[in-house]
């Protein structure tokens, strides 16, 4: 196993093509894990820019925290664009983690585990909690092959239709996949 996850990815032609073009992205904490899950709820099954204008709704109704998400009226939050699902998730989580989220919380778990816990929460899955343990906790291997992002991105690099072939082709940037995702994204957006 190599040391430097770059040299990993620049074994794959298309990443290192990737890689060259984009400089050396990594996977980094949030400093604030809670803030950080509540986005990744707002975030499911919506376009990039729908997130983004429901998240500043959002923001104008309540703070990302425990207490304010308890505290927010339903009927605010549902008018800021989330669903049934989302208030609800948002809720159980705020009550779930009333004084919010702490790296060291989760830092003796394994990435199943983070998925088992969160996924403990109603509308809480594994395309969040894929996000939560990339963008939160910033871990190095985690490939969220139920991102549509990532599907076209493969699909674009590497002709790959199914998600056993994407997950299949990934196991040569183990223990890296977290790295292999953030250019497989850019190559989705680009």
């Amino acid at each position: 196993m190599s040391e430097d996850p770059y040299a990993v990815l620049r074994a794959d032609d298309a990443l290192a093509s990737l890689l060259s073009e984009h400089g050396e992205l990594a996977p980094e904490r949030a400093d604030d894990p809670f803030e950080r899950l509540v986005v990744a709820v707002t975030n499911q099954s919506v376009s990039l820019e729908s997130a983004a204008a429901i998240r500043e709704r959002l923001r104008d109704v309540a703070e990302f925290t425990p207490a304010a998400l308890r505290d927010a009226d339903p009927e605010a939050l549902r008018d800021a664009g989330l669903t049934d699902t989302k208030v609800r998730a948002l809720r159980e989580l705020a009550e779930r983690y009333p004084d919010g989220i702490a790296h060291d919380d989760f830092a003796g778990l394994s990435d199943d585990d983070v998925r088992e816990e969160l996924g403990a929460v109603y509308g809480v899955g594994d395309w969040t909690a894929n996000m939560f343990l990339l963008f939160a906790l910033g871990r190095e291997d985690v490939f969220p092959v139920g991102d549509l992002g990532i599907r076209r991105g493969m699909e674009a690099l590497y002709g790959h239709e199914s998600r056993a072939e994407m997950r299949a082709h990934t196991e040569s940037w183990a223990p890296y996949r977290s790295y292999a995702s953030l250019y497989v994204w850019r190559a989705y957006e680009g």
